[in-house]
Order: C-alpha cells, then sequence, then structure tokens
C-alpha cells in the first residue's frame, strides 16, 4: 500500500520502519524535518516497568504545593487553566484503583516486548551497542515516600517486573555519586538505557533514506478520508493522498484526529532537561528520584537531568528557568556535580490523561491509523508500537489487545 506517516519522531519512524519491512511503499512527513524533535531530548530510559498512570488516590492534595515550589515537578501557565480542565478531570478520575489496574495492564503488555524489539531496531539501523542492560534505581529520602509506592512496586511484580528493595548504603554501593540524603532505593533490573535518544532517531531516519523512503517537509493540517483513500491538507495549501495515514504527529496529533472526526483528550506536557558534557561524577544506570519527580541519565553525550512537568499549550514559549530548577535539584542528590557547561532544552511530550497511547485504526474510518500519545513512554514505547501498527495492516498483533489504546475510549 502507499502509506504516509505523518511524524518523524521516534515513534512516527519506527511505525515507517516497520511497515517499510512489511513491503508497504512509505512516505514520511514531518512538519521541521531538520528541527529539534521531541525525541531528541527524551532521558535515555526505557522504563518498561512503568506502568501505573501518573494520577493516584490523593495526588490532588500535592498539586497546590507542587505549584508554589519553584523546585516542584508541577507548572501550569495560568492562561491555560481553563483548557485544561478536561483533560484534568479525566485524569483525576484515573486514580481510581479499577482504572490503575485496566491502565498497568495494558502497559505491561507493551512493556514486555519492548527491550527486545528496540534491542531488534538498533541492531537493524546499526547501533547494537547502544542498549544498555544495567537496570535503573529508584531513590528515596524518606522512608514514607518508599512506603507510598509499595503499592507500586508490587504491582509491577505482579506483571512479571521483580524488583529489589535496597537501604541508602546499598544504593551508594551501587552509586557512590549519590549523597546521603537517600535513605531508600530500590532497584529495577527490568530498566535499560540507550546511548543517545538523538542517535536511535538519526539512525531510524538513516535506515529508511537507504530504502529511498522520501521525507517531505510540510506541515499536515488535516485529513479527509474517503472510500478508497485518505487526502492529507497541508499548511501551504497543497494536498495529497495515500492509501493509507499514520498519524504519529506526537504533541500535534489530535488536531489531525479531530478534522477526522476522533476526539482525543491530549496535552502538551512539557518537559524540560540539561544535558552536562562533564558532569564530574559517574554513573552507570538511570536513577530516578521519586519524590522530586526527576531523572539522571548518564548519556554518551554526558549526564542528562530531566523531568517536570509544564502545561502551557503548543505555542507559548519555553520557560527555560524550569531546566535551571532540574541542575539545582540533582545538586542536592548528587553533591560533586559541575553544571557549569550544562545546555537547556524543553520537548513537547504528548500526553493522554490515562497514561496510555493511542494506538489503533479510526473508528469507522477505516484508512487511518492513529500512533501518539506515548507521554514519557516514546522511547521505551516506540519500537513495539511500530510493530503493532504494521500489525493492525497484517492482522496480526501477537497477544497484545489492541482496545484499551483506542482513541474510542475518549467518547466515553
Amino acid at each position: 500500500m502507499r502509506i504516509v506517516v505523518i511524524g518523524a519522531g521516534v515513534v512516527g519512524l519506527a511505525c515507517a520502519r516497520a511497515l517499510v519491512k512489511d513491503g508497504h511503499a512509505v512516505r514520511v512527513v514531518e512538519r521541521a524535518v531538520d528541527g529539534d524533535r521531541a525525541s531528541f531530548g527524551n532521558a535515555g530510559g526505557l522504563a518498561v516497568s512503568e506502568l501505573a498512570p501518573a494520577s493516584a488516590p490523593g495526588i490532588w492534595k500535592q498539586v497546590p504545593r507542587w505549584l508554589v515550589d519553584p523546585l516542584g515537578p508541577l507548572s501550569v501557565r495560568p492562561g491555560h487553566a481553563l483548557k485544561l480542565l478536561p483533560w484534568l478531570r479525566r485524569f483525576l478520575a484515573t486514580g481510581r484503583p479499577e482504572e490503575i489496574a485496566r491502565i498497568s495492564t495494558a502497559n505491561a503488555a507493551i512493556g514486555r516486548r519492548a527491550t527486545e524489539d528496540m534491542a531488534d531496531l538498533l541492531a537493524e539501523v546499526g547501533l547494537p551497542g547502544d542498549l544498555r542492560r544495567d537496570g535503573a534505581l529508584t531513590l528515596y529520602e524518606s522512608e514514607a515516600g518508599f512506603e507510598a509506592d509499595r503499592a507500586d512496586w508490587t504491582r509491577r511484580a505482579e506483571h512479571g517486573f521483580p524488583t529489589e528493595a535496597l537501604s541508602g548504603d546499598e544504593a551508594r554501593a551501587m552509586e557512590p555519586a549519590i549523597s546521603t540524603r537517600v535513605v531508600k532505593a530500590v532497584y529495577d533490573p527490568s530498566w535499560s538505557l540507550v546511548a543517545d535518544p538523538r542517535r536511535v532517531v538519526e539512525g531510524l531516519e538513516r535506515w529508511l533514506r537507504e530504502r529511498e523512503v522520501p521525507f517531505h517537509e510540510a506541515e499536515a493540517t488535516a485529513l479527509e478520508p474517503g472510500l478508497d483513500r485518505v487526502r492529507i491538507m497541508l499548511a501551504d495549501g497543497s494536498a495529497g493522498d495515500a492509501d493509507i495515514v499514520v498519524v504519529a504527529a506526537g504533541a500535534w496529533s489530535a488536531r489531525l484526529a479531530e478534522s477526522v472526526g476522533d476526539r482525543a483528550l491530549l496535552e502538551s506536557e512539557r518537559g524540560y532537561n540539561v544535558t552536562i558534557p562533564r558532569p564530574n561524577v559517574s554513573l552507570t544506570r538511570q536513577l530516578v528520584f521519586a519524590e522530586r519527580k526527576f531523572v539522571a541519565t548518564p548519556l554518551a553525550i554526558g549526564l542528562r537531568i530531566g523531568g517536570a512537568a509544564e502545561f502551557a499549550g503548543l505555542d507559548a514559549p519555553a520557560r527555560l528557568a524550569r531546566a535551571d530548577a532540574l541542575a539545582r535539584l540533582a545538586k542536592i542528590y548528587l553533591p560533586d556535580l559541575d553544571t557549569s557547561e550544562a545546555t537547556r532544552w524543553m520537548g513537547q511530550r504528548p500526553s493522554t490523561p490515562d497514561g496510555l497511547p493511542v494506538i489503533g485504526w479510526s473508528p469507522g474510518k477505516g484508512r487511518v491509523i492513529y500512533a501518539f500519545g506515548h507521554g514519557h513512554l516514546g522511547l521505551t514505547q516506540s519500537a513495539t508500537t511500530g510493530r503493532l501498527v504494521a500489525g493492525l495492516l497484517s492482522g496480526d498483533t501477537g497477544d497484545v489487545d489492541m482496545e484499551p489504546y483506542s482513541i474510542a475510549r475518549f467518547r466515553r
């Protein structure tokens, strides 16, 4: 088939790869082919056991404190607060126990395949040594913080991701750079990390270009599905046709879904990071700072400190002071950290309120496939998403129940 993939982030390119491997004629449409895509600034971890939604019973009690804390993990621009309300209502509803169970089961179905799917992808694009399987350490500065997450660790084990609880000293034996502020930790052997997320995206693009996949720089603004084709309307007033369109445009995907008649509760959850080429500390695996909601990842290009969630819409300018706050936070837990050469970055995470991606056919519009909304798990779930999208066309999605990822869930 003639298939157009809209979006050249890691998810879109992984979909394009899988479709090419299945013999389809693929074209990629990307609004900024040479631009700074959100995938470039990913924290680099394959968080395969991150299953539950961010919402949890009682989380609303913490929000006021987070909003006034200059080093806090959450920020909402005042001008965007009213627009956020429908998403926020659905987000809070996902904190019910039955919803947490449903969402965790769906994320686990992808997570159990994700590492091997990514290993296959990296080997094929010439980066077999870029996957490091050293696990991750989640760190706590209080026993209360650890106890608050105990149910989550139990849930992960029930889905096939066992972990090991450690004392602060045991964590420092694994990673000596950690300060004595850390009193408890959990080691998760299922996590991996890639050497550099940007290198994964560029490797995929190179692989596709070598197979003569065209890249067209244009902004797709609307889709018009017909009986035998889909018309793609572009911002410059031109249009093109395809047999099938895959919408993998990240945080911009909801606009395209709306043009088809499908509602997607999708927000740009802005993430910030700093990358330090010479950090003066050495880590062997990703560190997750549980109470402060940020991570530190040793990449081939330096130490990346990433996190924060800012809701401001797609068009507001970046507030890079959020990245500076992450650097200050990291020094609390990594006291020898030298941030003097840090570079700052902001990217638009495409986040759904229930923490599940949107993967599947447009209901009733059988020529449009969705592959967006991966939130914090874009890199983690990208290779598997590509295989699932190709499987929707071949009729083989393995043992994965696709219903939980359907865009139709936002009608309810």
